[in-house]
């Protein structure tokens, strides 16, 4: 299974370790996934939603 949002399709972001002597190691930023249930086409079906989208879907009333 992916690590990707189902709603709004963010994923992970890759960036550079920093040690004390600066030097660069690759590292990844995975996304906050939260598995919740949200209606898809008038049915009840259990997603992975990042928690910002989470948040956005609260607000607008979807869940």
């Amino acid at each position: 299974m992916s690590r990707r949002c189902a709603v709004s399709g963010r994923g992970p972001l890759s960036g550079n370790r920093r040690s004390h002597s600066l030097r660069a190691t690759r590292r990844k930023w995975n996304v906050n996934l939260q598995k919740v249930r949200i209606n898809v086409n008038g049915k009840p079906q259990t997603v992975r939603v990042s928690a910002r989208e989470l948040r956005t879907l609260k607000k607008q009333g979807a869940i």
